[in-house]
């Protein structure tokens, strides 16, 4: 149950996730005001092409669908019971194979089947009944691995039972209107072989792309020509045909009842040509969101045949399964770089965000992504969602530049017994999450981090402040807080003695002599976490070159 301040709060918030929701909330009311929701269930859709593996758009598309489905939840709520809502992931399943992927096995196999629904074709590592079965469960598998709530739909299934023949009755009873629609937006050479629906050979069972005739469309008879020249009369019900890409799609919205589903930029011109034929058909477009598309390190396209792209395999080696939930729940609509550089930043300021909303009200809250984040994992509508206040004692950063010092060598055991040093009886089972992180930690320093940094010996004026700091740690206690050893540390910088022109020459003049870096964490916490005596051995590698 939801109270009538929250469901106020949500309907006027400005975060994305609500706006996308009220959108669809004043679609089904048909008002202004998102007052009584519709009893049926809104239905929410995600899209996969299955003649790959599940990657990191897959993710972040079911991601933000159920963002927003969660959002929607509470805006269209009545009398505080969440509306009731669906989510499909859908497969196209049907569709032909057009191009052997690199990477799987058997590829001599599926060559000889190319151009076959991928429903029909045998599986290449052995395991399913069909490539598309195979590639089927890996979705599920992915999706369910991240707890995502949704119902698995399967374009075969659909069109080999005839749940989608009454909706193939209507394209074919259509059929000159969607030509009207797609062939003004088709090269001259394309539009003599365009039709909207592609016939699957009789002989060849080859999903094919020729011009086909109407001959009944009540009976869903058509007429083309066949690979080998013959004039071939058959049904396109029933698992006899696929509908072209943008008819698909506009079917798939007219014969589900799609209320909503979002895309990547690339299919702006799919989603223009695919509403106009929904429409035709008697359905309406769903609403939407249009994202950007993801960005390289260099600031190019991410493509699959460059590789240049991170995968989620990557992403989650090297940071969390929040995180990148995080780093995907920012401004949507804007291009993003997706390299291994952004996963650190994008740890800590989850667990900031994560960490400040039980101090937050309400619209401070539902304006917060790990708000967001954490509802999307979250089927028992409580407000805060629970465990909202975790934090993590140490933030990655920190991690990072106590594992840089230990070396890419460093093992999980050395860095826990360092965090003892800042986290009083520290241990493991009290913090998990600090205990998952320090092994991604040690991946990313030993992959990323180690092979470049490199310290350098300090100039006069820094080695005598470093002397000065060593002196000054020599009379402290073990256990003195990070935030009086940050103050020792602004003081010694602040001395005009030392001819620093701003504390940030003095503090890069730290990175760089002692972790080899030009940047790193507050040097307070810092010493903290590695303790004053092996900072003293760290200042003493650097006064000694």
């Amino acid at each position: 149950m939801f109270d009538k301040d929250l469901i106020e709060t949500a309907r006027n918030s400005k975060a994305w996730p609500f706006q996308e929701a009220m959108k669809l909330a004043k679609r089904k009311t048909g008002s202004e005001k998102a007052a009584e929701g519709a009893s049926a269930p809104v239905l929410f859709e995600t899209g996969y092409g299955p003649s790959g593996l599940p990657h990191i758009g897959t993710f972040q598309e079911v991601l933000r669908t159920t963002l927003v489905r969660k959002a929607y939840e509470i805006v269209a709520s009545v009398d505080g019971t969440p509306a009731p809502t669906r989510l499909v992931a859908f497969s196209d399943d049907m569709d032909g194979l057009r191009k052997v992927p690199d990477n799987v096995p058997n590829q001599e196999l599926l060559t000889r089947h190319l151009g076959k629904p991928l429903s029909r074709i045998p599986d290449p590592f052995e395991t399913h009944e069909s490539f598309a079965h195979h590639n089927n469960a890996r979705l599920r598998a992915f999706l369910d691995s991240f707890g995502f709530d949704y119902e698995f739909v399967s374009a075969s299934e659909r069109y080999n039972s005839g749940a989608f023949d009454d909706a193939l009755r209507q394209v074919l009873r259509r059929f000159d209107a969607i030509m009207e629609i797609m062939l003004p937006t088709l090269r001259e050479e394309r539009r003599q072989t365009y039709s909207p629906v592609l016939p699957v050979s009789p002989t060849s069972g080859v999903v094919l792309q020729v011009p086909v005739e109407v001959v009944d469309a009540e009976a869903g008879l058509i007429r083309f020509t066949d690979e080998d020249g013959s004039v071939v009369e058959q049904s396109a019900l029933s698992g006899m045909s696929k509908l072209q890409w943008k008819v698909d799609w506009a079917m798939r919205w007219y014969a589900l009842g799609v209320d909503y589903e979002m895309c990547g930029k690339d299919l702006t011109d799919s989603v223009t040509q695919s509403g106009r034929i929904v429409k035709v058909l008697g359905g309406r477009k769903p609403e939407g969101m249009i994202y950007e598309m993801f960005l390289d390190a260099n600031g190019e396209k991410i493509s699959k045949s460059k590789g240049n792209g991170l995968s989620i395999e990557e992403w989650l080696t090297y940071g969390s399964e929040e995180s990148l939930g995080h780093y995907i729940y920012a401004n949507p609509k804007s291009a993003k770089q997706l390299h291994v550089g952004v996963i650190p930043r994008a740890v800590d300021e989850y667990w900031q965000f994560r960490a400040s909303i039980p101090g937050q009200p309400t619209d401070k809250q539902l304006g917060n992504p790990a708000w967001h984040l954490l509802r999307a994992g979250d089927d028992s509508n409580t407000m805060p969602p629970p465990g909202s206040g975790d934090t993590l004692p140490v933030t990655y950063g920190l991690l990072l530049n106590l594992v840089g010092v230990l070396g890419a060598s460093a093992t999980h055991a050395q860095v826990w017994s360092y965090l003892g040093n800042y986290i009083h009886d520290a241990e493991p089972d009290d913090h998990p999450e600090l205990y998952r992180l320090v092994e991604k930690a040690i991946a990313y320093n030993r992959d990323f981090v180690a092979p470049t940094l490199q310290r350098r010996s300090p100039l006069a004026n820094e080695a005598a402040a470093l002397r000065a700091l060593d002196a000054e740690l020599a009379g402290l206690a073990p256990d003195t807080s990070a935030e009086d050893l940050q103050t020792l540390v602004y003081e010694i910088g602040k001395q005009e003695a030392f001819g620093f022109e701003s504390l940030r020459d003095w503090f890069r003049a730290l990175y760089e002599t002692l972790l080899g870096s030009p940047q790193g964490p507050r040097m307070g916490s810092f010493i903290a976490l590695y303790g004053i005596v092996n900072t003293r051995s760290l200042i003493a590698e650097a006064l000694g070159g």
